[in-house]
């Protein structure tokens, strides 16, 4: 008799790992916060008196179309770098270099979610939030992924896709384009800098092993590494507090948003002093702790 071969099919958990479950949620949470922030700028009236159950609608639909497109933008990221991941030794277990997924797989159900979240944002929110993340996908994926085997100025072009969802979330609640979004983008522009500086470096031996054009690849001192992160933190210092100057946040927010940025300047410049991989952590954890309690103060306190 004659055996019948079946099709394995792909574990949830693998189809799961590919999209990034941590960059997503963390993706979701700054558009949360910018709808927040957006719903707060809309003139008085806008909507009607009973809007709460409108707006929490319009919040739900926007997490999940912005959900679905940064997973299907994570999992195609991996597709175009399975090579990449398969010669480093802490993404060598990812699904695709594992062999636990085929290439196949992985596109349909990377680009099946990312047009679902479009189709979602576009049908149940606007056009101009759906275009945001169909701008995100295209330009993580196809501009910072493959620029990232011929130069280091990808981290930049990378800092732009990460900055899209929070303004994504402004123009899902229907506020004007106008300083404050631009505000908000130059936030988060300013913070992956540095806190994909501090990774680049810790994992410095990987990137050169997969042949990444990474600045910290050629910087065996970290002393080039760190000053780039400490310029960048510089940077955001000033722009960390913009949000008072458009009259989005007070004094809440100014004395945090201060004491926040000057800590993150002060670790970026230990880093100069004293590049290990000890202080390289250590600003890593410290940009993760940055953004929450950044975002949190400035939606939690308007202009007090």
């Amino acid at each position: 008799m004659g055996t019948i071969a079946l099709t394995r099919l792909p574990a949830p958990a693998d189809l799961l790992a590919l999209a990034k479950p941590r960059i997503v949620t963390l993706v979701t949470v700054t558009a949360a916060a910018g709808y927040a922030l957006g719903v707060r700028a809309l003139p008085e009236g806008q909507y009607p008196a009973s809007s709460t159950a409108a707006l929490l609608w319009v919040l739900l639909h926007a997490a999940l179309g912005t959900a679905l497109v940064a997973g299907g933008t994570s999992a195609l990221n991996q597709v175009l770098e399975r090579d990449v991941d398969a010669r480093m030794r802490r993404t060598a277990n990812r699904p695709l270099p594992a062999g636990r997924l085929t290439p196949r797989t992985a596109t349909v159900f990377a680009w099946t979610i990312a047009a679902l979240g479009v189709a979602e944002l576009l049908a149940y929110v606007n056009p101009l939030t759906a275009l945001l993340a169909a701008a995100t996908l295209v330009v993580y994926v196809f501009a910072y992924t493959p620029m990232k085997r011929h130069t280091h100025l990808s981290t930049l072009v990378g800092a732009i896709p990460g900055a899209l969802p929070i303004v994504g979330g402004w123009t899902a609640a229907g506020a004007p384009l106008d300083g404050r979004p631009a505000a908000l983008f130059a936030i988060l522009f300013l913070w992956q800098l540095p806190h994909s500086l501090a990774l680049a470096w810790l994992y410095r031996e990987d990137y050169a092993r997969a042949s990444l054009r990474m600045l910290s690849v050629d910087d065996a001192s970290g002393i080039a590494t760190f000053r780039q992160a400490a310029l960048n933190a510089a940077a955001l210092l000033p722009v960390s507090l913009a949000p008072v100057a458009v009259a989005m946040a007070g004094r809440v927010y100014f004395v945090v948003a201060l004491a926040l940025s000057i800590a993150l300047l002060v670790l970026t410049l230990q880093g100069v002093r004293d590049p290990t991989p000890r202080r390289a952590r250590r600003l890593f954890l410290a940009t993760l702790a940055y953004l929450p309690l950044l975002l949190g103060v400035l939606v939690a306190f308007p202009l007090r």
